[in-house]
């Protein structure tokens, strides 16, 4: 694997499971120096023990004053800030007629506020580096797909698409590029646990081209193609890395 990422320095968010933790893995294999965020501290804690070049630091993404706290400490624990990447989410089932205010904020700020929050309090950080890298995980829920119950969700990834693009044309100024990438159905542990009826995650792989399942490392890739030197003339752009799921016609 490529040592593109060499001496940049990283803050993930949602950085401890799933399409985060595959994100943090391939970064740091190609060189870059991560800080991870998340709520669970134990989890945090046991990936910063296991791979010497992560160090974490717990957050409430829901509340931007843990936000603006968040990228302090990462910029002081790396010494400035190359690489931004969000991919922390939450997706709780909520039909539109049962839905309450709560349960639409936390999505809404938890996905989407928060990538504002970030971007705000990294701003001086990132404009420091000179070549440096937001990378917002958005997915093809929402930009490209709808999901019954996942309303908030939805819209909460659409946004993020539309804020990339708007944050694009601002900071290119500054040699910022901001972009971001829409996975489909990715193998991670909470995915395993809602399609472990017998037949049910077959029934999901039979339809996508592909013929498999993503990883969060094919997450990972993406992300790392973005935040590296390679991407510095992409931006304002949305990668969608779905095996295809997303292509097919209905036929008749």
């Amino acid at each position: 694997m490529t040592r593109d990422l060499e001496g940049l320095r990283a803050l993930v968010t949602g950085g401890t499971r799933g399409i985060g933790r595959g994100i943090v893995d391939t970064l740091v294999a190609r060189g870059a120096t991560v800080v991870a965020s998340g709520r669970d501290t134990e989890a945090g804690e046991a990936l910063a023990a296991a791979v010497p070049e992560v160090s974490f630091l717990p957050a409430d993404l829901r509340d931007t004053a843990s936000v603006a706290g968040l990228v302090d400490g990462a910029v002081r624990a790396l010494g400035g800030l190359d690489i931004l990447c969000h991919c922390a989410g939450i997706y709780p089932e909520h039909p539109i007629g049962s839905m309450l205010d709560g349960d639409w904020h936390d999505v809404i700020d938890t996905n989407l506020t928060s990538a504002m929050a970030l971007v705000r309090a990294a701003l001086p950080a990132l404009q420091a580096s000179g070549s440096a890298r937001v990378v917002l995980v958005s997915s093809i829920s929402g930009p490209r797909t709808g999901i019954s119950g996942l309303t908030h969700y939805c819209a909460s990834k659409s946004g993020l698409e539309g804020f990339a693009r708007a944050a694009a044309v601002e900071l290119a100024g500054s040699g910022i590029t901001v972009n971001c990438v829409a996975p489909g159905t990715i193998l991670t542990e909470g995915l395993a646990a809602l399609y472990s009826e017998p037949g049910v995650m077959d029934d999901v792989i039979g339809r996508i081209p592909a013929g498999r399942i993503g990883a969060p490392s094919d997450i990972g890739n993406a992300v790392a193609f973005l935040a590296s030197p390679a991407s510095s003339f992409v931006t304002g752009q949305s990668i969608t890395v779905d095996g295809g799921q997303t292509l097919p016609e209905v036929q008749g």
